[in-house]
């Protein structure tokens, strides 16, 4: 009588064991790695892409002349969208309590373009500094991490645009304009 075979692994029993026990063995070390450092008490930052759509919460910053004429003035002939790499970019909604002299576009897609009126005088800016002319209009560049702030030094308010790297030109070349034909040019301010 013939005995049936058993049915054999295509793997050696040591080599299955090491790719069962592998993956488990990796699983336990992350987590206990994430255990071990935690997160310090601070919440993990939200995906900045999650919520796109929705009003944009911006932190306010020292704007002494967010509410004079100059910037009235100037937030009352921003454009409704902005042109960025060849997408239309349309006003963002502010979350409340939105700051006084900010304005943002941007949608689902693109990091949010925020212009700020009524600033301080950037204190980067002295003598030495090398300002760019954009349609008459003279900016400080000042860049950090994925984005650039532009801060417009030759008008009667600081105005800044900050735009995310990928942003082209077409931004920067509008708002200009609008500076341009809104506020009358004045000598540029180095010493503070």
């Amino acid at each position: 009588m013939a005995q049936e075979s058993e049915p054999t692994s295509l793997l050696p029993r040591p080599l299955l064991a090491v790719a069962i026990g592998l993956p488990a063995l990796l699983a336990a070390g992350v987590a206990a790695v994430g255990l071990l450092l935690g997160t310090g008490g601070q919440a993990e930052p939200a995906d900045p892409t999650s919520d796109r759509s929705g009003p944009l919460a911006l932190v306010p910053v020292p704007a002494p002349a967010a509410a004079g004429e100059d910037c009235k003035a100037l937030l009352s002939k921003l454009p409704m969208q902005l042109v960025s790499h060849g997408a239309t970019l349309p006003r963002r909604d502010l979350a409340a309590p939105a700051p006084v002299g900010a304005v943002a576009w941007g949608d689902a897609k693109h990091e949010p373009i925020v212009l700020r009126c009524g600033l301080d005088r950037p204190g980067e800016l002295n003598q030495t500094s090398e300002l760019r002319i954009i349609s008459d209009v003279q900016w400080l560049v000042l860049t950090e991490g994925g984005n650039s702030t532009w801060y417009v030094v030759d008008r009667p308010a600081y105005v800044a645009l900050t735009v995310p790297s990928d942003a082209g030109t077409g931004p920067l070349q509008d708002i200009s304009t609008t500076i341009r034909d809104t506020l009358p040019a004045v000598p540029v301010n180095t010493r503070g």
